[in-house]
């Protein structure tokens, strides 16, 4: 099993404190996240994409740039890239562009991506976004792997031999499909034989569990090889301690606090209440052991190899957060990488010729 740190960049008050970090500061804390998960030994790091309050992740392009050259080792995702408000040839060179600066350690989860504020910024309706997704997902993955492109669109300025520049250095970059609630990304990502990421994150694990099989059903009526698929998972929340009791009583203010915050924002929690929280939601919070028995239920469930982990502190203390991130790497995950396999493909540049980039990289 592989392991990714995620951070959608929330920049919202402290769920404990209520202080809210200067922009630059919250943006500071994403680099040294992203340099502990690389220390640590996470596989990746995530970068999600967000137009709207409270998030500030618009750019993760740029965010990942920065990133690449302060890490060599850990890949580096974005998560999700929303497909559905760009324009696929800009979106082509951006990525590109990174993937050559990274040394071939991108990968990409896209999706239609939520909240009708970023709609309404980019004037993609509900009822146009799926059809924006799949059309700006189709031309994007023909510019990657090919060298002139003629493409009739609806959403964007038709092609015609178009040339886009720099051409990639992997061929192509793995794209992952983010699934939430929907069918439409779980068949996407079926047809082209890609991988599936489900979010995982705001309900209890039956939706996503009926998404993931239904994923692999249009995976065989696609004519793909079933033991190719690969399948990724998110969590709702990590807090690993030496006792079940000491991981309930330090995430408790973290969780009512985020409550309250909900609350504010007119939002009907699903979880109201910690232990429910802890006992339905894909949370890991507990003992080491505790938290291998529930990814364990989890895989029963999904059959998934990849699982993400949320990179902020999100209202622990950085000590607190450290900590758990230690003990899931020294007691957690090297059972789990023993026990779950890792996803059907090799884990690093997808390359025409594997010896155009180092080794290490």
């Amino acid at each position: 099993m592989k392991f990714l740190a995620i951070t959608l960049i929330v920049h919202a008050p402290h769920p404990v404190t209520g202080v809210r970090k200067p922009t630059q500061d919250r943006f500071r804390e994403v680099l040294d996240n992203a340099l502990l998960a690389e220390e640590l030994g996470f596989d990746g790091f995530g970068v999600g994409e967000r137009h709207e309050r409270p998030f500030i992740s618009s750019s993760p392009p740029v965010v990942l740039s920065h990133i690449a050259a302060l890490t060599s080792r850990i890949r580096l995702f974005t998560a999700v890239t929303t497909l559905s408000l760009l324009d696929p040839v800009r979106a082509y060179e951006d990525y590109a562009t990174l993937d050559h600066l990274s040394g071939g350690r991108l990968e990409l989860i896209i999706g239609k991506g939520n909240g009708a504020a970023q709609r309404g910024l980019f004037q993609v309706t509900p009822e146009d976004q799926w059809d924006r997704n799949a059309e700006s997902y189709e031309v994007f993955r023909r510019i990657w792997r090919q060298d002139k492109v003629t493409a009739k669109t609806r959403f964007r300025p038709e092609l015609k031999d178009a040339e886009v520049w720099p051409r990639p250095l992997q061929q192509p970059v793995r794209v992952w499909h983010g699934s939430a609630t929907s069918k439409e990304s779980v068949d996407l990502a079926a047809r082209h034989g890609d991988p599936l990421f489900s979010a995982n994150v705001t309900n209890p694990i039956e939706p996503y569990a009926e998404l993931i099989r239904y994923y692999r059903e249009r995976w065989e009526h696609y004519g793909h090889d079933p033991a190719a698929i690969a399948v990724g998972a998110g969590t709702a929340g990590l807090y690993a301690a030496r006792t079940s009791q000491e991981a309930i009583a330090d995430y408790r203010p973290v969780f009512e606090g985020n409550l309250e915050f909900q609350k504010r924002l007119g939002l009907e929690p699903v979880f109201s209440t910690l232990e429910d929280f802890v006992e339905r939601s894909s949370a890991l919070i507990g003992s080491p052991q505790q938290i291998i028995e529930k990814v364990h239920c989890y895989h029963e469930r999904f059959g998934h190899t990849v699982l993400h982990l949320h990179a902020d502190a999100g209202g622990l203390t950085d000590r607190q957060h450290r900590d758990s991130l230690e003990l899931f790497q020294s007691d957690i995950a090297p059972v789990l990488r023993r026990e779950i396999p890792d996803p059907p493909f090799s884990w690093g540049p997808v390359l025409a010729d594997p010896v155009s980039v180092p080794a290490d990289r």
